[in-house]
């Protein structure tokens, strides 16, 4: 129940803070991403509001029901960062600074997200099992990367205190990957909508060094997270079956990486989209890997 409160609840947070971006975006992704409903015009601003505004009360409601502090603050402190970073209102905008951008990102997708509902999983299964410290650490973080990744939520803060202390290994190291991956990803977003935001003014880092050096900075980051993941694969797991699988997994992956990356032209912006949505199929990939660390 707990696995299913924390999927539902940030899914539907997650469809309210995508819906804030667009609302805010709709004259850029009207020259970037002219398919999207509120640009093309399949949605009216009245309409989209009403689902974000429907999005954020439903995983509220669901965050509040279940009685999770860890939880509930995760949906919270996600719609605020959602807030800071899309709503054009003073101070805020976030998404105008390449720092900013990037470093909440980094912060909701490398360490919120895996803290947030890390604590929310372990308190779930410690809470079933009546006994503090009876559950599995290990299996509590598989839980929360697969809820985290496919919903791509932010966490919060409460009630960590308890759980920091029984952080495995594994989860560290997701920690540390996913802060690899979530650069990539605040980087590469905006590689191929340079036009749209330099038309807007936003001084996105693909606007000031060019498409081209900042997909090679992209990739070339994703592969040193490859390499340290191959070296952490024979050191972190029990077992020489796990140790083979997590290697020989992150080296495919590292692979397809490299070789479909020298198939990309930068001037072409349908490549770089295609390869943007590779990217993100390896991030989903990385979470089938992760139990193996055990």
């Amino acid at each position: 129940m707990a696995l299913v409160q924390a999927l539902a609840s940030a899914l539907l947070m997650n469809i309210a803070i995508v819906g804030i971006n667009q609302l805010y975006d709709i004259e850029i992704d009207k020259v970037n991403k002219p398919y999207l409903p509120l640009a093309s015009g399949a949605l009216t601003p009245g309409q989209g509001l009403a689902i974000v505004a429907a999005s954020a009360l439903g995983g509220t409601a669901i965050g509040l029901a279940s009685g999770s502090a860890p939880l509930l603050a995760t949906l919270l402190v996600s719609l605020a960062l959602g807030v800071l970073y899309s709503a054009d209102l003073p101070f805020m905008r976030w998404k105008r600074s390449p720092l900013l951008a990037a470093g909440c990102i980094l912060a909701v997708r490398a360490i919120i997200v895996q803290l947030g509902f890390y604590t929310h999983m372990l308190h779930a299964v410690r809470a079933a099992a009546g006994a503090p410290g009876a559950a599995s650490a290990s299996a509590s973080a598989s839980s929360v990367a697969a809820a985290a990744a496919t919903t791509g939520a932010a966490a919060g803060v409460p009630g960590w205190q308890g759980a920091l202390g029984t952080l495995t290994p594994s989860v560290v190291f997701v920690i540390g990957f996913m802060l690899f991956f979530s650069i990539v990803i605040a980087l590469f977003k905006d590689i191929p909508d340079v036009l749209g935001d330099r038309q807007a003014g936003v001084r996105t880092l693909s606007v000031r060094l060019g498409e081209g050096s900042v997909f090679r900075i992209c990739v070339g980051l994703l592969a040193a997270a490859y390499v340290w993941a191959m070296g952490a694969s024979l050191v972190l797991p029990d077992g020489a079956l796990a140790k083979g699988a997590l290697f020989a997994g992150h080296a495919v992956l590292c692979g397809l990486l490299l070789h479909r990356a020298r198939m990309v032209d930068t001037r072409e912006k349908a490549q770089l989209v295609d390869y943007y949505m590779f990217v993100w199929k390896l991030f989903y990939a990385e979470y089938l890997l992760i139990p193996l660390f055990g």
